[in-house]
């Protein structure tokens, strides 16, 4: 009795509270999402809102229970419970059928499907937790730091072989935590690179500079890895001398091989930038030679990695990228615009939200999403249901909901007095960030369709459950701080 108490008055409600109001608007919306005119039975478990309701009682149902255990259970059990889960992604791939092309859910029987992926994000989280609350443990060690990348890896490579693309990529979200605890940001900046690369790279791959046989895209991406690689000689080896020689011989050469394409032959100026970034790593290496400072090494290869990632990219866009995969991509670049295609989802889905307007059409009263205008309306794009039927106030009080939740976890996050419970709460803040920007950029056409759900809003019991296990999972660690 003494310690039910004490654990009602540690347990943050704040949170509780914000949870119940984001899994009840969820529920709202998969109602008006999946209603149909004149069913007869709103709520039976043959509808998608009853099953739903099901679903969110089990929830409740499974916070209670990890309220209810030690929150030093998590932490020793963290490492069996990431071995089952991987035990079980792996038994995935053999006994899931094909469903739309992915080996990822597993049939209980009676319509029941589960699918192992949502689950493993908390078991990752756990093992991450732990494996980096070692007393030895230390980011800047190459043997911890590959340790903690390979926690990351083996779930995420296996979940792609399930062809289950999106919800693999949910995984890279852990590095957001991992730069809180102290990886440089380099990392992260070469990350972002990489991302800048791959856009500008392939939208203005078939783009002519002028008119030189020289392509806009691989140019500015040249240009860019010399900015960045003399940039970083500036940040992390304070050299303002060699940083002005790099950039003079990189935008003089560049400057005189335009001139001499444009009025004299004409040729492919990206092989001079080819040539000026080798020649940048050459001049870096003698320095690294020379003065013994590891970070010339490293921005060396920085330069050689962007070079790698940029040339490999236009190989896995066209050779490893599925069709459908890869026609996403251009619709999103503004490379193709098929609207009774791939594009088809994204574009009903901005009619849907624009024609809610400011106020909305009302409760069940969505004509696009009635009428069935939008797939995966009550799963991936539930976001369009809220636009078209609460209106742009509406999906603006969801945002608001979303953000103090997100805020409130970092709140949480920033106050534990143990590493593995800092650690699990910024892994969290990494995962709902992660959905909830991917979720929402798909649904407005801002981001590639990757299939992710919305948190506590999507159709589903393994999303819903998977969510709840982990923010449950930390409300006790929470809970349970002041005895650390």
């Amino acid at each position: 009795m003494i310690r039910n108490v004490r654990l009602y008055k540690s347990v943050d409600w704040v949170i509780i509270l914000l949870y119940l109001a984001l899994v009840i608007c969820g529920w709202f919306s998969v109602c008006g999402a999946s209603y149909t005119y004149g069913e007869p039975d709103f709520l039976g478990l043959d509808t998608r809102a009853g099953k739903q309701l099901l679903w969110i009682g089990c929830s409740l149902g499974i916070g209670f229970v990890l309220l209810m255990l030690e929150e030093k259970l998590y932490e020793l059990l963290a490492y069996v419970i990431y071995g089952l889960i991987i035990l079980l992604l792996i038994a995935t791939l053999f006994v899931a059928p094909d469903i739309k092309g992915s080996h990822s859910w597993i049939r209980l029987g009676g319509g029941i499907n589960l699918q192992p992926a949502e689950f493993a994000k908390a078991a990752t989280a756990l093992a991450l937790a732990k494996y980096m609350s070692a007393y030895t443990f230390s980011l800047h060690r190459t043997r911890d730091f590959l340790c903690v990348v390979g926690l990351i890896l083996l779930p995420l490579c296996i979940i792609i072989l399930q062809k289950e693309t999106g919800s693999a990529l949910v995984f890279l979200s852990f590095f957001l935590m991992l730069y809180r605890e102290g990886m440089s940001g380099a990392f992260l900046f070469s990350g972002v690179c990489a991302v800048v690369y791959f856009i500008v790279g392939i939208r203005f791959s078939d783009v002519m500079l002028w008119n030189m046989p020289a392509p806009v895209g691989k140019f500015v991406v040249m240009l860019l890895i010399q900015v960045c690689t003399a940039g970083m000689v500036g940040v992390y080896t304070h050299r303002t001398v060699v940083v002005r020689w790099m950039l003079g011989c990189s935008l003089g050469l560049t400057l005189l091989a335009l001139l001499f394409s444009a009025y004299v032959i004409p040729f492919d100026i990206t092989w001079v930038q080819l040539g000026v970034c080798v020649g940048l790593m050459v001049t870096l290496c003698v320095l690294w030679l020379r003065e013994r400072m590891n970070n010339f090494a490293y921005i060396a290869l920085f330069t050689l990695g962007s070079l790698a990632f940029f040339y490999s990219s236009d190989f896995v866009f066209a050779k490893v990228l599925q069709p459908h995969q890869k026609a996403r991509i251009e619709v999103v670049l503004g490379m193709k615009e098929d609207l009774s295609g791939v594009g088809y989802n994204v574009n009903q889905s901005k009619i849907a939200i624009g024609s809610g307007g400011l106020t909305g059409k009302g409760f069940l009263n969505g004509t696009q999403t009635k009428l069935e205008y939008v797939p995966e309306q009550d799963t991936d794009f539930i976001f369009c249901t809220v636009g078209e039927e609460q209106g742009f106030i509406g999906a603006s009080v969801v945002l608001l909901l979303f953000l103090a939740f997100i805020l409130r976890l970092l709140v949480l996050a920033e106050r534990q007095s143990s590493r593995f419970g800092r650690v699990y709460g910024y892994s969290l803040v990494s995962i709902f960030l992660f959905h909830l920007f991917i979720n929402v950029g798909m649904v407005l056409g801002l981001t590639p369709v990757i299939g992710i759900p919305l948190p506590f809003f999507s159709y589903g019991g393994s999303s819903l459950w998977g969510f709840t296990i982990l923010l449950f999972v930390f409300i006790r660690i929470d809970a349970g701080r002041k005895r650390t």
